[in-house]
């Protein structure tokens, strides 16, 4: 039954904050700018250590999620909540300019969004999260009945689901090449998927991290397998974008779609869509509006879908300036050095890991199987508890992140907990 004091209390509180004018509730997000990169150099726990205070997240709240979903940061709101207040005035020099995304080129949210993987300003769509972007790749291309299409088997829901339904619809053909769990080396992948190609196959469609078990595949020898065999290449970069850089030209890709919702920390509803200039012209639109077939555009016409909101794409804007003025090659090394703490004290307690053993193959997300242990008691009892945020599958696998802002100390109070609980599932 819901408190009675806490509904009108939080109703007071809803009308009070309702009559705040729309800066000071930006103004209020602000916790400073960042900490310097000197500090980093001198202390970096002093460092990190401020760079949490940039999250509203509470200081009594630990969150191991971000595999799901991450939180935005102050910067980060406060841009979203700037664009609405201006957006609202509704006063573009420009009576035919509307504060809509989804009807435009908008090469001024593009281009930062395209120098951070690499590629040009042709090239790049802003959608609406990595499923978007992977229905796009997806339906996109013209098939025969027959063809075949070859992914792993620790694909995400929303990139094999399209699949499924164009081969239910189309009579397409759907192998999958399994990765070891955990695999030792990149090159038992790539064999998998190289045994796996037949003379149908058309499509080679892989997660550059896996969401089931966090490992980093060798995205760019199987690019290059797939270019030898006159294959298209499509990569799921959901859980990539924040974590580790993104070179889709290196990389060697023909399309790259992800959600920066989760390691970029990008307002919720903000996605991005790489297609490789060659296979542009090849790819049909599927929500359209006016637009969808104006080949000059290039890639911006897959961002021709209607009434969408311009402020969180400013939202993503500033996550990507966030993220290059903390360095990302220091949030990487960040996250792998928390990421390769936690697995060790889970091994040692006896969690069998299902992500790979080679540091190389994984950075911020960690898989392990806890026998005994039932994962949805676990995550509703570290939650309800002590505040502690995770997720996994049953019965008893966990799933755990080690975004940058996390603090040693939370992960092994995190560490505490989990040995708190197991000691009672054990009595």
């Amino acid at each position: 039954m819901l408190d009675r004091r806490k509904f009108f209390l939080s109703a007071a509180a809803a009308t009070a904050l309702s009559t705040l004018p729309l800066p000071l509730l930006a103004d209020e997000l602000k916790s400073g700018p960042l900490p310097s990169r000197s500090l980093y150099d001198r202390d970096e726990n002093a460092y990190w250590k401020a760079i949490r205070e940039q999250f509203v997240i509470p200081s009594d709240e630990i969150y191991l999620n971000n595999g799901t979903c991450g939180s935005s940061p102050s910067p980060v709101l406060k841009a979203v909540f700037d664009s609405y207040f201006e957006a609202e005035k509704l006063e573009d020099p420009n009576p035919e300019q509307y504060p809509l995304f989804g009807y435009g080129k908008f090469d001024q949210y593009r281009e930062p969004v395209a120098k951070f993987i690499n590629c040009s300003l042709d090239e790049i769509a802003i959608v609406r999260n990595a499923t978007e972007a992977n229905c796009i790749m997806i339906y996109g291309l013209d098939f025969k009945p027959g063809d075949e299409i070859l992914m792993s088997d620790q694909e995400h829901p929303s990139g094999q689901e399209p699949w499924f339904l164009r081969a239910k619809r189309h009579g397409l053909v759907i192998n999958k090449f399994k990765i070891p769990v955990p695999p030792k080396n990149p090159q038992e992948i790539i064999d998998a998927a190289a045994a796996a190609i037949t003379p149908r196959t058309k499509v080679l469609f892989v997660s550059q991290i896996t969401t089931a078990t966090g490992v980093v595949l060798p995205v760019k020898e199987l690019c290059a397998l797939a270019r030898s065999k006159n294959i298209i290449s499509m990569v799921d970069g959901a859980q990539v974008s924040g974590m580790m850089p993104i070179d889709v030209k290196d990389m060697g890709c023909d399309m790259y779609g992800s959600s920066p919702h989760k390691w970029l920390m990008s307002a919720k509803g903000t996605g991005f869509l790489y297609v490789r200039d060659e296979m542009i012209d090849r790819l049909w639109s599927n929500t359209t509006t006016a637009g969808w077939d104006d080949k000059a555009s290039r890639a911006a016409r897959f961002q021709q879908y209607g009434s969408a909101n311009l402020p969180v794409v400013a939202g993503m804007v500033a996550s990507i300036k966030m993220m290059n003025d903390i360095g990302l090659d220091r949030i990487e090394k960040r996250e792998r050095y928390l990421a390769d703490y936690l697995l060790q004290q889970m091994i040692s307690r006896g969690a069998e890991s299902w992500t790979s053993p080679n540091p190389a193959m994984r950075c911020a997300i960690i898989t392990v199987n806890v026998p005994g242990v039932k994962r949805t008691d676990l995550e509703n009892w570290l939650w309800k508890t002590h505040k502690i945020r995770i997720r996994g599958g049953d019965p008893s696998k966990l799933r755990l992140s080690t975004p940058y802002y996390l603090q040693k100390a939370e992960i092994d109070k995190f560490l505490d907990r989990f040995d708190e609980f197991k000691k009672g599932v054990a009595g």
